[in-house]
């Protein structure tokens, strides 16, 4: 009876919590570097992740890896970034090249069981769909019958445009591409009569790249679901913890109605939930292993995820994506954060 006790006791003692977060090995070398690296797609979405004139990246996408670096070392400049293909990118996460993926990667099963990452999250919900020139009088994808499509390989986009044929007992030609820019160019040069893609990147590929936008129209259609998020190799659980409550962080500072305008002043907040949230109430940045302000740094310097959606891709920007599927729960959306508690 004693032994089964002690049994019990220590297998209790194995599961309390300690208060404080195990650094691993992945999170190890990003703080003695002093730097977080992180892998963004090659020649860039417009809105999500592209080069500006001073030769900056900036972006939705940009934005997270931006945040990341505010929790984990109270500045959100502390990233280099790295362009990477369809191809490259996640072989570029498992050779250690990168720390992090944040360019539009599609959460699937086989993606997260057998190549050695893991998906922590869901920045953006999206689908994918076609643009066609409007000269086609082209109304619906089901118009689509023996068409040539320009597609990116490597990508989600190529088994998703099969299944959609195949069910609609359609066929088309294929015209796939590695490098973006070859595919946008080839698109708008006519060697082909659609382009396929998420509906962000045709979004953002019509207003940046079209010569002239109101040339082309995106169909109606989304042929699947596309929940797009940052990756992280498998194994340093404290590494996928901080960049997982990072992106909840933004999320659970927009629907507590904290932002990068009034975050200083929230300070002085009574509201139990935002002083936690804030640091002001010590233990969540000891839980996490990072800072008591880690939100404070992210909220500060980066926004809430409401603040980063409309200036990179929202109303504050060319593209005027609407919030949709991407709203807060509290508006109908799918965007949901666990509580910092």
């Amino acid at each position: 009876m004693k032994k089964m006790f002690a049994a019990m006791a220590l297998g209790a003692a194995l599961i309390l919590p300690t208060g404080h977060a195990m650094a691993g090995k992945d999170l190890d070398a990003v703080r003695a570097r002093g730097q977080l690296v992180c892998g963004v797609a090659v020649g860039g979405i417009a809105g999500f992740m592209v080069v500006d004139n001073q030769g900056k990246w900036t972006g939705m996408n940009v934005d997270i890896c931006r945040a990341v670096s505010a929790a984990l070392f109270g500045e959100s400049e502390k990233v280099k970034y790295v362009p990477l293909s369809g191809q490259q990118r996640f072989t570029a996460l498992q050779a250690g090249e990168v720390d992090l993926l944040s360019n539009n990667s599609t959460w699937t099963l086989t993606r997260d069981t057998a190549l050695g990452l893991d998906f922590v999250g869901v920045t953006y919900y999206d689908g994918q769909g076609f643009m066609v020139p409007k000269k086609l009088g082209v109304k619906s994808a089901k118009e689509l019958n023996g068409a040539s499509i320009c597609v990116l390989t490597g990508s989600t986009s190529e088994l998703n445009i099969a299944d959609y044929f195949r069910t609609n007992k359609m066929s088309f030609k294929p015209v796939l591409f590695e490098d973006p820019d070859q595919s946008r160019s080839a698109f708008f040069n006519g060697r082909c009569d659609a382009y396929s893609g998420d509906q962000a990147r045709l979004y953002a590929t019509r207003i940046a790249n079209a010569p002239n936008p109101d040339d082309y129209v995106v169909l109606p259609e989304v042929i699947s679901k596309e929940p797009l998020g940052p990756v992280v190799r498998h194994g340093d659980n404290q590494f996928e913890d901080i960049v997982r409550w990072t992106q909840f962080a933004m999320i659970e500072a927009e629907e507590a109605g904290i932002s990068s305008k009034n975050v200083d002043e929230m300070l002085k907040s009574d509201n139990p939930a935002i002083k936690r949230i804030l640091g002001v109430t010590p233990g969540m940045g000891k839980a996490l292993g990072v800072d008591e302000k880690w939100v404070y740094n992210i909220v500060k310097q980066v926004g809430n995820y409401g603040e980063v959606f409309d200036r990179n891709v929202g109303t504050g920007s060319l593209l005027k994506i609407p919030r949709g599927q991407n709203a807060l729960w509290t508006q109908g959306g799918l965007q949901y954060a666990p509580p910092i508690r």
